[in-house]
């Protein structure tokens, strides 16, 4: 009897593995930045509304 099977089984886990983490790795980086840019926004605005209160 060959290993074979099991060996293969072995790639085919930790290549799926390694997929699953880059997949979830990817979609969590989408994300935050998505929120990065959304406070970076807000800040931007927050910045222009104080300097436009201020004095010269």
């Amino acid at each position: 009897m060959t290993h074979l099977p099991y060996i293969i089984a072995s790639y085919g886990l930790a290549f799926g593995l390694a997929l699953f983490l880059s997949v979830g790795a990817a979609l969590r980086l989408r994300r935050d930045r998505a929120r990065l840019a959304a406070l970076e926004c807000a800040r931007g605005r927050r910045d222009r509304v104080t300097r436009r209160g201020e004095t010269a």
